[in-house]
């Protein structure tokens, strides 16, 4: 039987009709019965050819079976090592688009947006469009990007007349204003103010020379391909306690709010829940490092969120990261050490205070923005809609 398989076999190959051998399509995802077959057939050529050379081997299989030789080398790979294959994962985690742009990006889009109030000109996303994407620093965005992205910065759109203005979310203003209000009232009491920001570097961190990608022409070339050109941020600050939010389960949502007193005194829906949890929430948003500041006499403010420009630490970071970059030519983590407690030194007192009063300036064009939001906003005829012959402010939707 084995003897009329292998003729029949041989009577197929030197056939002039048989269709060319198709390899699979470079960068498609292997199936898990393509590399059983990459397993069956190596498996066969152990037997038939013990002699054979392992690259030998490989490269005949993907020849054979039409599959990169890659892919071949990785299925046998796994299959020596766990003794089975697994099916690929075809879910693949789709990045957020806010993810994409770092935080100096982020930074510079609110800016544009300020920029417009402090000009007392009417914000629109046409015109914010226009003028980040006349901006060469900032990489060009389509309109629904931009609108998405502006969002995420909690700006929000508010009807007026027969455009939507853009200003900021309410409570991100109070947030603003309060911080700015109370950073102003410890300067003039001659409290000693610390300002604290994480930042890191690493031992590759250099100048002259980088690894490069030669393909990539600019950071914004890179955001328009779904890379990254910086190291994510680190992680955030850790609460006291874990406040109950939309993906709470109902009863965990209850038992919350009895904890902090709140009578319950009808049956409630979840969403009716949410809302009794976000009236007092503000109470109990607490952090563990504000905790423990506390307990040793200090004060802890709060900078809003993308809102780096009113940190002078920001300043004297740059000043470092800048100063290790240059002198980097080792690219070992203990020299680099040496080199960073180096430019920290190198932050003079003068240094400092210049980047105090280049922040001051910050928070007087901020509170600036604020005035003329707040002044022109309560100015602005208020949009009118015309509902089955009635007339009602758009307030009241």
């Amino acid at each position: 039987m084995s003897d009329r398989l292998d003729e029949v076999l041989e009577m197929e190959i030197t056939d002039d009709t048989i269709s060319p051998q198709r390899r699979n399509v470079p960068g498609k995802v292997i199936l898990s019965r393509q590399k059983m077959m990459i397993v069956n057939l190596y498996k066969d050529l152990k037997i038939k050819h013990p002699d054979m050379q392992y690259r030998v081997m490989m490269a005949e299989m993907s020849k054979t079976l039409g599959i990169g030789l890659n892919s071949v080398r990785t299925t046998i790979s796994e299959y020596k090592s766990t003794g089975t294959v697994k099916s690929p994962n075809k879910k693949r985690s789709k990045k957020c688009l806010f993810d994409k742009i770092d935080d100096l990006d982020r930074n510079a889009l609110r800016q544009k947006v300020h920029s417009f109030w402090l000009r007392k000109e009417l914000p629109t996303i046409d015109k914010i469009l226009e003028a980040v994407n006349d901006d060469p620093a900032l990489p060009n965005y389509k309109r629904t990007t931009l609108y998405t992205i502006i969002k995420k910065l909690d700006f929000v759109f508010i009807k007026r007349k027969r455009c939507s203005v853009l200003t900021e979310r309410e409570d991100l203003l109070v947030w603003r204003q309060n911080y700015i209000d109370d950073i102003r009232k410890y300067r003039e009491e001659g409290r000693t103010v610390y300002y604290l920001d994480e930042t890191w570097v690493n031992a590759g961190d250099c100048v002259e020379k980088l690894w490069v990608d030669k393909t990539i022409h600019s950071k914004h070339d890179a955001f328009n391909r779904g890379l990254t050109t910086d190291a994510t941020n680190p992680t955030g600050t850790v609460r006291t306690e874990k406040i109950p939010t939309s993906s709470s389960k109902k009863d965990e949502i209850l038992l919350w709010l009895k904890s902090k007193g709140v009578v319950i005194d009808r049956p409630m829906f979840k969403p009716q829940l949410l809302s009794k949890v976000r009236e007092i929430k503000s109470k109990y948003t607490s952090y563990v490092v504000d905790n423990l500041a506390k307990d040793a006499g200090h004060t802890v403010l709060r900078l809003p969120p993308y809102h780096c420009e009113l940190n002078p630490i920001e300043l004297a970071w740059a000043m470092v990261k800048t100063h290790v970059k240059q002198n980097n030519t080792s690219y070992k983590i203990d020299d680099v050490r040496v080199i960073l407690n180096s430019a920290i030194e190198r932050v003079t007192s003068e240094n400092w205070q210049n980047f105090i009063q280049h922040v001051i300036k910050e928070e007087e064009k901020m509170t600036e923005v604020d005035r003329n939001m707040d002044e022109i906003i309560d100015n602005l005829e208020p949009c009118v809609l015309t509902i089955t012959g009635e007339t009602s402010d758009s307030s009241d939707f």
